[in-house]
């Protein structure tokens, strides 16, 4: 008889329940799926009191994460206490050095850490599964490390957080102020108290990490990472890329090109056309694009219980059937140093709001100003009626160029007598 999957449960804030009510509730099909029983033998929180929606009765208590992780009476570690550094580190690492499989949703411990616990799992021949660490409930990783194996990937792009689709799509359908949507996400429980990880664009940035080691072979290089949040986009900003065909969505973009990679994480401009300008509130999409498959797009829910707590469940069965590979899809020894193309190569159209005196004459120094920096005008709208205080906004898609061209004009308009303001730039993405 095959002997229960022994699941040592760390975390039981929202998706660790969600995990615990799925593996009671699912049990048999879990079982015949996995080819044995998937059972929580042990848990580990900071409250043992605390009504969490599911029972806890029959399970041994850890008030310790690490003494949980290198117990006997589990063979795989769930880390859901997040953070990357502190209690869910610890346990992750002391768990892999006892030879325990793991499955964490930390996006920030993999990102971080993952080059150095990656080693670990494999020199101990046990699987370091994260899944839910990126795009929640959408089997991104799978795909990449999996499905998708045949392939040379050159692009994977998409939609990251749900946090700030869902803010950018709201101000998009109600013309509403930023920070009065932002209160209203954290109302609903989408944005933390504190949102500056989701609306600065770190936690996207984490993910795209991963994602550009798995897609590239890469060693995870997160500080080299180009990211910018959506803090500075204006309910005008959304309006004005309306008049010009395009929305403005919060993207994730890693490509090789040759044997170097960009990766970067800031607002973009995505045609109306486009599939990701339809993805709308907290929603996930990821694009890959592959040398056999061509370009597949994952779509789904990027957070919240059932869909993280689903992606948890999928790589314990996973470990069930036996099922360990490299944790970023090729042996730590063979990935290749990421070298990271810097942001001032990036070549492409960019959008420019600047605001500028309302006088006779102030379009032809700005336009003169970008000129002089090389950045030719492909599309341009100048506002008829100030919107306060004098300030006219004129509005500008460039043509193709050179990122360090741009940071030039910039430099150019803010010394310049006429633009009241610093002025907005977003970056333009047509593929």
């Amino acid at each position: 008889m095959t002997t229960p999957l022994r699941i040592g449960l760390a975390g039981l804030g929202t998706v660790g329940a969600g995990v615990a009510k799925i593996l009671a509730n699912q049990a048999d099909v879990i079982g015949k799926r996995a080819g044995r029983a998937v059972v929580v033998t042990a848990v580990c929180a900071r409250s043992k009191t605390k009504d969490r929606g599911v029972d806890l009765s029959a399970f041994e208590w850890f008030d310790d994460p690490v003494a949980l992780a290198t117990s006997d009476a589990i063979d795989v570690f769930v880390e859901l206490v997040g953070g990357s550094e502190g209690p869910a580190n610890d346990a992750v690492t002391a768990a892999l050095k006892a030879g325990k499989h793991v499955v964490t949703a930390n996006k920030a411990l993999v990102a971080l850490h993952g080059a150095r616990l990656a080693p670990l799992a494999e020199h101990a021949q046990v699987a370091l599964n994260y899944e839910a660490a990126v795009a929640g409930g959408i089997p991104v990783i799978k795909a990449i490390r999996e499905g998708l194996a045949g392939n040379e990937i050159s692009r994977v792009s998409g939609i990251l957080n749900g946090t700030c689709n869902y803010i950018l799509t709201e101000m998009e359908a109600t013309g509403r102020a930023f920070d009065d949507v932002l209160a209203d996400a954290q109302k609903l429980g989408y944005a933390e108290a504190d949102p500056s990880f989701d609306v600065g664009g770190i936690d996207a940035a984490h993910k795209l990490a991963i994602l550009a080691s798995l897609a590239f072979g890469v060693t995870l290089d997160f500080d080299a990472l180009y990211v910018e949040g959506i803090e500075r986009i204006s309910a005008a900003d959304i309006e004005f890329a309306k008049e010009f065909g395009y929305k403005i969505r919060l993207l994730g973009i890693a490509a090789r090109h040759g044997d170097r990679i960009e990766q970067r994480v800031h607002p973009v401009l995505v045609p109306v056309s486009s599939p990701l300008a339809a993805v709308t509130s907290v929603v996930n999409a990821v694009a890959i694009e592959g040398s056999a498959v061509g370009t597949v797009v994952l779509e789904g829910p990027g957070a919240g219980e059932g869909p993280t707590a689903s992606a948890v469940v999928g790589d314990i069965i996973d470990i069930a059937r036996g099922l360990v590979v490299a944790p970023f899809g090729i042996p730590t020894k063979d990935l290749q140093p990421s070298v990271t193309i810097p942001i001032c190569e990036r070549v492409g159209s960019y959008y420019l709001r600047i605001n500028a005196t309302d006088r006779a004459g102030s379009m032809a120094e700005i336009t003169k100003a970008l000129a002089e920096a090389s950045v030719s005008i492909e599309r341009i709208i100048q506002s008829s009626e100030p919107v306060d205080a004098g300030r006219l906004p004129v509005v500008i898609i460039t043509h193709d160029t050179q990122e360090d061209a741009i940071e030039n004009a910039l430099k150019l308009l803010n010394e310049h007598d006429d633009v009241l303001d610093q002025p907005m730039l977003i970056r333009v993405e047509r593929d």
